[in-house]
């Protein structure tokens, strides 16, 4: 094995340029090429007509509306929880915050069908118990509050965790310092805590604004039977009516979308503008403050609130599997698993979507696992400016919108590889190539943070005692990051397995995965199969989420989203 004839680099010589193809082929190449797309389409004035469109403007208005109204519901959902588990002496906070968390992880359409089997003159749910709406209401989630409703509900964990981050953060021999100058706990909250936790608050609100204009799922289950289309439903109507000027459209609404959620989080930027957080002290566990006599009645609101967003959607979606056809009141006679059967073992297009989505979820799992392994090293090992842009560069197609990387794929890839001569578009290839781009950082960031973690003096000592590149990665890193890059398994299998907004423009007939298969069944009519799918679903990522809890403790501070 050769090495890098720098004095102290002990980087095999092959590493640069595999870090530097893995960065090209995930970030640089179809971002690049999905920019020079719609700079020439706007040169030749191919814009011109889509810009005149009233369509486009109208989805963006709705894009706009949407994320605006979801971030404020996500930001008051997600704020108030973050206060109340982090500062309070609430019973189960633990419990609580796992469970709060759920919804994030859950693929957006399965809540939006969810919410659609709860509310409603058919739900089999308010049937059961008998307060559905008369025949003829109209659904009430089909409209832009009802869209924006479910941001707020799928959103609000992210706000969640940017503010707990931030609260956690706080020294408490400050909030103890004025306890003892006489201050109130109110008094200590208000001007001393919550001002201080902005920072956080504000990321969580720009964060939450940015996957609202990137969400794809829950516009699609209640915007398009409304004939409410956002910008990245625009993209897949396009895509569906696909024409002569298909690809110059959606690269311009797609770089449009990219300008919204870049503008949402320079709005973070300008709102911190000239105001300084810092705080002096060792941060670690948050002052608690107590709630003394509405402590119970807080905890009852807390568990009720947790009940409303996540068991009930749960348990509509439930019943609308049991039930024999979509709005059949359920009961024992009624109750059947025929919805089930049908997915598990008759629907050759269900089974072939959990096997696609499985084979590129454990592709995407391990591929990225043995990628960031050698990214994260290169990343910590290296002190240079490339290190940081490397994984700057990383780290940007997972803040992208999955519609814009999707669409950057397409582009790249529609035409047959040079030299090579053939093409992957429509393959299942693509649809991975697509994942390793998007999840990259979520494997990313685990195992950098192990890394981080570890003494330069264990390697070193490896080193000197003679072993090579690989017998120090085998023998000594790799058991001590083992468990991050475990969690990093996990979570992308659980990410990958879900995901609908990526694979929603890169799948063909074979390749369709859970999500395609979630929202093809409920746009045919088939609710009761898509809530039978739907519920095999959340089971899944509940059994893989309290894995990763079980593993928390072996694991670095930030590799789990929902702890820290």
């Amino acid at each position: 094995m050769r090495y890098s004839a720098k004095s102290g680099n002990s980087q095999p010589r092959w590493l640069f340029p595999f870090v530097v193809l893995v960065i090209l082929v995930l970030s640089v190449l179809p971002l690049a090429r999905l920019a020079w797309t719609g700079v020439v389409s706007a040169l030749r004035g191919d814009a011109g007509q889509l810009l005149a469109d009233p369509a486009l403007w109208s989805a963006t208005l709705n894009t706009l509306t949407t994320s605006f109204l979801g971030m404020i519901a996500a930001v008051v959902l997600g704020g108030s929880f973050a206060v109340l588990l982090t500062l309070f002496d609430v019973r189960g906070r633990s419990l609580l915050g796992f469970l709060f968390m759920l919804p994030m992880m859950i693929p957006p359409q399965v809540t939006a069908l969810s919410w659609i089997g709860l509310t409603g003159p058919s739900s089999t749910l308010l049937k059961a118990i008998g307060m559905a709406p008369p025949l003829g209401s109209p659904q009430p989630l089909y409209s832009i509050g009802g869209i924006a409703l479910l941001f707020g509900v799928q959103h609000a964990p992210l706000v969640y965790l940017a503010m707990r981050s931030g609260l956690l953060a706080l020294p408490k021999e400050g909030v103890e310092a004025a306890r003892l100058s006489g201050a109130s706990s109110l008094r200590v909250l208000l001007d001393i805590v919550l001002p201080l936790a902005l920072p956080g608050l504000v990321a969580g609100a720009a964060i939450a604004f940015v996957s609202g204009v990137g969400n794809f799922g829950i516009p699609a289950i209640l915007g398009i039977p409304a004939s409410i289309y956002t910008l990245p439903t625009l993209i897949y109507s396009k895509f569906a009516s696909f024409g002569p000027t298909t690809f110059a459209d959606i690269s311009i609404i797609s770089a449009l979308i990219t300008l919204l959620a870049v503008a949402g989080l320079s709005v973070e930027a300008r709102v911190l503008r000239g105001r300084d957080f810092r705080t002096i002290g060792l941060s670690g566990q948050a002052a608690v403050f107590r709630l003394g006599q509405v402590r119970l009645p807080a905890e009852i609101l807390l568990w009720l609130v947790t009940f409303v967003i996540l068991v009930l959607p749960f348990l509509a979606l439930l019943a609308s599997s049991l039930a024999p056809a979509y709005g059949v009141p359920l009961n024992m006679e009624t109750a059947t698993l025929h919805a089930y059967e049908e997915v598990m073992f008759r629907q050759s297009v269900t089974r072939s979507a959990f096997s696609n989505s499985v084979t590129l979820a454990l592709a995407s799992a391990f591929g990225l696992l043995v990628i960031s392994v050698l990214l994260g090293y290169y990343i910590v090992q290296t002190k240079s400016r490339t290190a940081a842009t490397i994984s700057a560069m990383a780290e940007i197609p997972y803040a992208l919108p999955g519609i814009v990387l999707a669409v950057a794929f397409i582009l790249l890839l529609a035409a047959p590889l040079p030299i090579l001569g053939f093409s992957i578009y429509g393959t299942i290839w693509i649809i991975l190539l697509a994942y390793l781009s998007s999840f990259l950082a979520v494997s990313l960031k685990p195992v950098v943070s192990a890394y981080r973690q570890l003494d330069p003096s264990l390697e070193e000592a490896a080193r000197l005692s003679g072993a090579g590149f690989y017998r120090r990665m085998r023998d000594v890193l790799v058991p001590l990051i083992a468990p991050a890059a475990g969690s990093s398994l996990i979570l992308v299998f659980l990410i990958a397995c879900n995901e609908l907004t990526v694979s929603a423009l890169l799948w063909s007939a074979g390749t369709q995965t859970l999500g395609v298969a979630i929202y093809n069944l409920d746009d045919s009519g088939s609710f009761d199969l898509a809530a039978a799918l739907s519920v095999l679903v959340v089971i899944m990522v509940v059994i893989l989420m309290l894995i990763l809890e079980l593993m928390a403790r072996r694991l670095p501070a930030g590799a789990l989203p929902w702890r820290r």
